[in-house]
């Protein structure tokens, strides 16, 4: 699983750096001022969105792009090939398996596992409990994200701490913008699936919407990794 995510990452990042030298070979100039600015645009754009996304939030490959952007400006071609010069040593490290850290690679195993249980449990027509097994392992993956981005997973109450429900955890991360709001909605109709099969309420949803769920889930967790 790690390999084939690393492979598709690279992909991405050798697609972005192949457009920022084609950029370079279009241009006069070193800082790239004459080209267009819907060339200069698509890139920053996309290069942006690919060095959070998959370098991680609050990274320094994060952090040396937003200096960049905030001194010059987000549409400044300027900023062009210090972008590209971030997305080539972003390609390195992910290349040399400095990106995926062991603790990301021991939550994903584990969870592949337990989604690989859910899927069996589904196949021997046990979709109820296949739906538990399946929303208990992204709980946990939330809770994890949740320990990634620095975001409390207790709350305070009269009788002590005690762990914050999925759905807050869940609103908190799309604040965050650990991932969309649209991520949001699908977990959020995951969580209600799981909990009306927690609670028994077997006759609230059909067998086809389980599976939709466990695969959603597994896309969701190895998109967005804790």
């Amino acid at each position: 699983m790690k390999e084939q995510l690393t492979e598709e990452l690279l992909v991405q990042l050798n697609n972005l750096i192949e457009l920022y030298k084609s950029l370079r070979e279009q241009s006069q100039y070193d800082d790239l001022s004459d080209l267009k600015d819907a060339e200069t645009n698509k890139f920053l754009t996309m290069a942006r969105s690919a060095i959070e996304r998959i370098g991680g939030k609050g990274s320094v490959y994060v952090r040396q792009a937003e200096a960049s952007l905030d001194k010059f400006g987000h549409q400044n071609p300027y900023n062009i090939p210090i972008l590209g010069g971030i997305v080539e040593a972003l390609k390195a490290d992910l290349s040399a398996g400095y990106i995926i850290s062991l603790q990301e690679l021991i939550h994903g195993e584990i969870f592949g596992d337990l989604l690989e249980g859910a899927v069996h449990l589904f196949e021997e027509g046990y979709k109820d409990p296949a739906a538990v097994l399946a929303g208990s392992v992204l709980e946990e993956h939330l809770r994890q994200l949740c320990k990634k981005n620095d975001i409390e997973t207790d709350v305070n109450t009269k009788s002590g701490l005690r762990p914050k429900k999925a759905d807050q955890m869940n609103a908190e991360l799309t604040k965050a913008e650990v991932y969309s709001k649209l991520e949001q909605k699908n977990i959020t109709a995951w969580l209600d699936l799981r909990n009306k099969a927690a609670h028994g309420k077997f006759d609230e949803y059909a067998k086809e919407q389980v599976s939709i769920m466990m695969f959603g889930i597994r896309d969701f967790i190895s998109r967005v990794a804790a």
